[in-house]
This record gives structure tokens, sequence and C-alpha cells, in this order.
């Protein structure tokens, strides 16, 4: 995941800008969108790299990529309800709906008619125009048919669908409801169903204030700042290019805030990409040491830091952390390890269809080594906090639960409420941190996050 989201625009869902759109660029836009779709979807790519190289994308004007960027995320965050729609809408609920691009067409259409403030004949006329460029002039018909039923009942539909259970895979719905209750799963999916705001973490905390009043941003209880607009490119915003503030959700930014005052001590900060967190340590006095397995990666952490002026502060290096040692034992090690990231799908919704059950028992493996190995470095008396942004309590609670009942010498130093913005719901009864989705829900809510800090002892 991109720690910036390059050349984006911060947009929510349901924001009408067809105003903004001219003949032309209606059906170059939504051409972008299809072949985006298609390549995450059906080439399990994440979203955020398919349009970092995109051509059609990067091609159209600002303006429009802020509707591409929209279509797309609205289309995967609903998809469980846009396909539901259009099983609905068909003459046999059972139909195959062949080749794979005339569904796709099809979903896109749905998307604007039901979840966007697409006028119903810019969604039908131009997945009409899409579906004989893509010469299937044959189904030009069956296309129109079916969005125009849309058009008419979909509202109507739409409230009668479980939201949740649609948008949610069966293997992670069920983790959910075994991990948090059926009314904790329910929450989690109605929360997910909203984008995420934009939070920034400070370079300078004493100008946290400032920051505020000229990013028109709340102050979270836990120190992120919140950005009330929307819109607009996030590289334009005031004090960006000045390296005065980076993009961080507020989940994100709980970790290190666990060490204390880091002024003058040396951290190891393990699969450190995209540097949040390394930038987080540097920013309050600490000399880090940034480890990352890829290279591509750890140039873009090198990048964040110069635009910060925080490189003196770093040294990166090109390292896979399961199997990386040092020298000597450590005192202070943050391990943010590789997760099925389900915590971040108001910003990530792709993250459920491009992962698999498979998928997270691979990482909790990976997570296991990761953990070994930190803990192998921690000198008597020394922290280590690991953390993922899974809402998967096997890449969580459970990681930990294996790891204490394994190594003796290793406790947890619980975390108190105050830690984290007072906040008890924050807390489980542990003294792990559990952030969910819709905490803070009166604030724009929060990415789902899971902490432990560990203690050598």
């Amino acid at each position: 995941m991109s720690l910036e989201l390059d050349n984006l625009t911060n947009n929510s869902n349901g924001k009408s800008i067809n105003d903004t759109e001219t003949a032309a660029g209606m059906l170059q836009a939504r051409e972008a969108a299809l072949d985006i779709l298609y390549n995450v979807l059906e080439k399990s790519r994440p979203l955020d790299q398919v349009l970092e190289s995109h051509k059609g994308f990067l091609s159209v004007s600002t303006r429009d990529r802020a509707f591409v960027r929209m279509l797309t995320t609205t289309t995967i965050r609903r998809l469980g309800q846009i396909d539901d729609l259009i099983r609905r809408a068909l003459s046999k609920p059972d139909q195959v709906i062949s080749p794979p691009m005339l569904l796709y067409i099809l979903r896109i259409g749905v998307a604007q008619l039901a979840f966007m403030n697409t006028p119903d004949h810019a969604a039908v006329n131009t997945s009409v125009e899409l579906t004989q460029h893509h010469n299937m002039s044959k189904k030009k018909a069956f296309v129109n048919g079916v969005l125009r039923t849309i058009a008419r009942e979909g509202k109507n539909w739409t409230t009668r669908q479980d939201v949740p259970r649609l948008n949610t895979p069966e293997w992670i719905l069920k983790q959910w409801i075994a991990d948090y209750t059926l009314r904790g799963a329910i929450d989690i999916g109605e929360a997910n169903m909203s984008e995420g705001p934009l939070d920034v973490s400070v370079r300078d905390k004493e100008r946290l204030e400032h920051w505020a009043d000229l990013l028109k941003a709340s102050v979270l209880p836990t120190g992120t700042l919140r950005c009330l607009e929307k819109g607009g490119l996030i590289q334009e915003k005031e004090g960006f290019k000045d390296g005065m503030w980076w993009v961080q959700d507020a989940s994100a930014a709980l970790p290190v805030k666990l060490f204390g005052d880091v002024s003058g001590k040396f951290v190891l900060d393990l699969c450190a990409a995209p540097g949040g967190k390394t930038m987080q340590l540097a920013a309050a006095g600490a000399d880090v040491l940034a480890l990352d397995r890829s290279p591509n990666r750890a140039k873009k952490i090198e990048e964040n830091l110069k635009r910060l002026r925080l490189e003196n502060n770093v040294r990166v290096e090109i390292a896979d952390a399961s199997v990386w040692s040092p020298k000597e034992a450590l005192e202070y090690i943050i391990l943010d390890a590789p997760c099925s990231a389900t915590g971040t799908l108001r910003r990530h919704p792709d993250v459920v269809w491009t992962k698999t059950e498979k998928d997270m028992w691979a990482l909790v493996d990976i997570q296991a080594r990761l953990l070994n190995n930190a803990v192998g470095m921690l000198a008597p008396g020394g922290t280590l906090i690991y953390c993922t942004c899974s809402l998967q309590k096997e890449e969580g609670e459970r990681q930990i639960e294996r790891l204490l009942q394994d190594n003796s010498d290793i406790k947890r130093k619980p975390v108190s409420y105050e830690e984290v913005g007072h906040i008890k719901a924050f807390v489980n009864e542990n003294g792990d941190v559990r952030v969910l989705p819709y905490h803070l829900a009166a604030h724009g809510g929060m990415d789902g996050f899971f902490i432990s800090r560990l203690i050598r002892v």
C-alpha cells in the first residue's frame, strides 16, 4: 500500500462530478475504469498498483481521474451488491454472463445507477457504447435491458439487500463472526462501506494546531489530524511539498506512540515500507534502521524522508527481516508485519477480492517467522512492538498467544487506554490494542488494527 496517494484525488462515494465531463471524456474515463477493474479482479492486482501505472488512467484529465477512481472503488466496494442486482434483473437468475468483459461493463453501469449520482441515461448509454467498442454489438440490447431494469427497480432492491454479507467473501465473514460475534461482524461490514478519511501526521508536534487550521482538520483524541474537506490533490495541499506532514491513518500512528520517549534511542523498524512509522520515529528524535526486502519500496521510504528532511536520522537497508540479524541485541524493535490488510478495506476495498483464505494462512506463517526472528534480536528489558492492519485474529491475538507459549522470557507490557487517546474501547482484556473500523464512528471511523507490546524479562 502506497503511503502517498500519488496523482489521486481524495473523493467520497456518491458525489456527482458529471457536470465536468465532456462527451469524449465520458467514454474514455469509463474505458479506463473498465480495464482497471478487469486487472484488479481478474488478475488479482492491487488497485493502487494498477492506478499508478495504468496509461488510460494517467492520460485523462485530473477531474476524469477522480471520476475513474470513484467508479472503480465504488464498484469494488459494492461488488456483492452489484452482482446481486444484476442477478435480479436477469430473466433467468442463474444465467451465465459471457464473455467476462460483458459482466464488467454491466458492473460499472450498475455502480453508477445504484450507488453514484450519475444520470441514468449517461450510465446506460456509455455502457451500451462500451459493449459495441468491445466487439459485442449483439449484446447491446441485453446490456440496455438489464441496466434499464435496474434504473427502474435498483433503488428499491438495494433497500432489501444484506449489505455486509453480500460485500464480504464468506470465509472472511465467518472469521469475523467467530471472532467478534454476528453483531460485531455486521458493524464491521457496514463501516467498510464508507471511504476512509484523509489522516495526516505532522513532523513538528508543537505545530499541531497550526496545521489543523491550515488543513481544515480536526485533531483526533489520538493526536492525528483528520482532514475535514474532501477532494483536491494531496500533493497540492499546503505543507506537503515542504515536508511538514505525511499521510498516515490514525490507527497506523498508534504503535510508535507505545514506545514512549525515543529521543536519542536506536530503533529497528522491520518491514518498514511504506515508511510512516519510520518517519514518526525520526521526527521524535530516534536514530532508525529501516529494513525492507523490496528495493522499490525502500526507495519510496528514502524519497519521503528526503521530502520531510529526516534522512539524516534514518538508514534504509534492503534485507529480509525474517533472517536478518544485528551485531548485538537491541532495546527497541517494531514489526509491522505483512498481513491480509482486512483492516484497511475502507481505503483498499480490493483487498477482500484479491486475497484468499490460503493467502492469509501463508501470511500467518510469514508473520510467525518474522516474530521469532525479532524476538531473537531483543535485549533483556527491551521492547518489541508487533502490529498488523488485519482484522483477522489469527494474524494478531492468536499470533501473540502462540509466541508467548513458546517463549517463557517474553511477556506482554499491557497498554493503558491513556496511551491511545483515553479510548477504552481500543484496549482489550489482555492489554493489547484492537481497533475496529466502527470505532470513533462519530469522527469518521478508523482502520482496523492490532498492536501488542512485548518485553524480554
